[in-house]
């Protein structure tokens, strides 16, 4: 369930930043051929880059939430020092006794 949701929030934030790439070149195209100033048009990119930074922002807190998960996974995974030494002291009794 967590997995889908994050991979749908991975599309959508791909797919925010897709459009605002193209929205962005289409506002650089017209300051370029004069159809717009950059005064004119410089809070409209302003937003868009906004925006990008926003997806950005949203793409460092998956890698936070997954990372986060990995290490908990981990940690449940792995054996205490408590844990190794019984085991360890284990396999020392059966090599003694044989």
């Amino acid at each position: 369930m967590a997995r889908n949701l994050i991979d749908e929030a991975l599309n959508n934030i791909r797919k925010d930043r897709k459009k605002t790439k193209e929205l962005l070149l289409e506002l650089q195209q017209e300051i370029i051929n004069k159809e717009s100033t950059h005064a004119k048009s410089g809070v409209v990119a302003a937003k868009y880059v906004e925006t990008l930074q926003r997806s950005n922002e949203q793409l460092v807190k998956i890698v936070a939430i997954l990372n986060k998960s990995k290490k908990e996974e981990e940690e449940a995974l792995s054996l205490s020092l408590k844990e190794r030494d019984n085991i360890f002291e284990l396999i020392k009794e059966e090599v003694n006794v044989q």
